[in-house]
């Protein structure tokens, strides 16, 4: 079913009364289309709404509708963190135990370019939970917020979502990442006083360095090596791992090749300088977690799955429309941001017209401005009779009508009474 096309300059009060979209599709038609398009590439999501509804779209229809749908709740989503950073106001009651993981992702760009699209994914911790041999904790109601964009911006516009997790006023916030400088800010911009973890498979990783280098990759010496130095890091005994390291460095020195020696001091030099984030044995007594997968398979199921498709190339200016309807459609939380973003829409429906009068009166201030004030006539009853036509002269008396001087040009034309004269003569 399509509705009567919007007036061009805005809607009517029975549009708004009935919260209509802009252009032909009834609401119902956009948010179908709109959320097929968030799950899906364009053309299929066009194809599948017409096999559902049997209303035909275009691709580009889609396109254009998942978009603008994207960018609106974008737009409220920023006016929000503006409110917050304007209003102060107190943060929801949080968890007794929050995760909180940030990473990120490469979109592929029109050009052959790539972009890094951040991600933010919080967590309830639960209970402990005995899996595959040993006791393992999970994170559940994960929600996300993603943006292409840098580390500070994205700091300050993730405030939208751990303002509304209750961050702030958690009982127990364990920040699990992988390391990097801009994570550690983040963690310092919202929780400053959180338990900082080093992501656990990211931690291996680079003991794994360390002992490939020096035992050879994929060797069964540099696998028995691995898998004790792994069990001690779990188990609390990250000061013997270290321990270990640096005698692997010692030995590298004195009988490796420069390669190994770099590797290897690199391996611990970057988890010396993260001691306190390796402290998985009081972390697991404790009952935190020790893994960021949740916010690395958020990569893979928000960002990756939808913008990393074959053949997907994205102009920087969608992607963040795209995340923010993916963070919401991926998190169960679509009712909510389609009845935020749809307002939006209509508020983004009247802009036009409202621009447009707004330049008008515009005009017309500067006009008056430089214009000089008219002076207002008076009344008619006060203006002065007007002034009697002048009398016309009457030529003095007896004066004859003025004769050309007989060496007037006139008089030797070949034409006219003058000419004939002159023939004649």
């Amino acid at each position: 079913m399509r509705c009567a096309p919007a007036a061009r300059r805005g809607f009517s009060p029975l549009d708004e009364e009935l919260e209509l979209l802009p252009g032909h599709l009834t609401p119902s038609l956009v948010e179908g289309l709109v959320r097929l398009g968030t799950w899906l590439p364009f053309e299929p999501a066009a194809a599948m709404l017409a096999s559902f509804t049997k209303v035909a779209v275009s691709e580009g229809t889609a396109r254009r509708r998942t978009e603008q749908a994207g960018a609106a709740y974008e737009a409220v989503q920023t006016a929000e963190v503006e409110r917050l950073e304007r209003e102060l106001p107190p943060g929801p009651d949080g968890p007794a135990v929050q995760q909180l993981s940030v990473d990120g992702a490469m979109v592929p760009l029109v050009g052959g370019r790539w972009g890094e699209a951040k991600l933010l994914a919080i967590g309830t911790v639960g209970a402990p939970i005995w899996e595959d041999g040993e006791w393992r904790v999970h994170a559940g109601e994960l929600s996300y917020f993603g943006r292409m964009t840098d580390a500070e911006t994205f700091g300050r516009l993730a405030t939208v979502e751990t303002h509304r997790r209750g961050t702030e006023a958690a009982g127990r916030v364990c920040a699990v990442m992988d390391g990097a400088e801009w994570q550690q800010g983040f963690v310092d911009l919202h929780r400053p006083d959180a338990v900082r973890i080093l992501d656990f498979p990211h931690g291996a990783e680079y003991v794994a360095r360390a002992g490939q280098a020096v035992f050879g990759s994929g060797t069964e010496a540099s696998a028995a090596w691995l898998a004790e130095q792994l069990h001690d890091l779990k188990h609390g005994r990250e000061a013997a791992v270290l321990a270990t390291l640096a005698d692997l460095r010692e030995r590298a020195a004195r009988d490796g090749t420069a390669e190994v020696l770099e590797a290897v001091e690199a391996s611990l030099g970057y988890l010396e300088k993260r001691r306190a984030q390796l402290r998985y044995g009081a972390f697991r007594a404790a009952g935190y977690p020790i893994g960021s997968g949740m916010v690395e398979s958020g990569n893979k199921l928000v960002t990756e799955a939808r913008l990393k498709g074959a053949g997907m190339h994205w102009a920087p200016e969608h992607v963040d429309p795209l995340l923010a309807l993916r963070t919401a459609v991926c998190a169960d939380r679509w009712d909510e941001a389609w009845g935020q973003l749809s307002v939006q829409l209509r508020a983004n429906a009247h802009t036009p017209t409202r621009a447009r009068q707004a330049e008008r009166r515009q005009a017309r201030a500067a006009r008056a401005a430089t214009e000089p004030a008219a002076t207002p006539p008076p009344p008619l009853a006060l203006l002065p009779p007007p002034p009697p036509p002048p009398a016309p002269h009457p030529p003095p008396r007896g004066a004859q009508p003025r004769r050309p001087a007989a060496n007037h040009p006139w008089r030797r034309m070949s034409i006219g009474r003058a000419g004939t004269e002159r023939a004649a003569s």
